[in-house]
């Protein structure tokens, strides 16, 4: 694994706050000229430390008034019996986020909606 020294952490730490920085922008902030931080900000996409560029959607906007946290309590919690409701949570296109609690099995889940009555369709349909 490869150290990162202070110019990486600060251009991680930008392109983290804003991932539309040029890469102009991007030097001048962290104290580089451009082609070393392009190099570096290229050699950290190729090592993983970035795994891409998003955009950030207003869901509100586009018909998701809901954001809510489900809890699903699973009676085994068995490697076989865990990757099978992983997959199932997978194929579900209202859970946006899964996160697995170790202990009793319980799985979290970040599910997003149109309203409240599509939120209670949902909880009835999978829950």
């Amino acid at each position: 694994m490869n150290t990162l020294d202070k110019f990486d952490l600060a251009i991680l730490a930008l392109l983290q706050a804003d991932g539309r920085l040029t890469n102009a922008e991007l030097a001048q902030r962290v104290g580089l000229s451009a082609a070393p931080c392009w190099r570096r900000v290229r050699t950290r996409e190729k090592e993983g430390y970035i795994r891409g560029y998003h955009a950030e959607i207003d869901r509100q906007k586009i018909g998701l008034g809901v954001l809510a946290f489900v809890r699903i309590d699973a009676e085994i919690s068995t490697g076989a019996r865990t990757r099978a409701m992983e997959e199932a949570i997978r194929a579900i296109p209202e859970v946006i986020s899964c996160h697995y609690i170790s202990g009793k099995g319980m799985f979290e889940l970040q599910v997003v909606a149109k309203d409240l009555e599509s939120f209670s369709q949902f909880t009835r349909s999978v829950c």
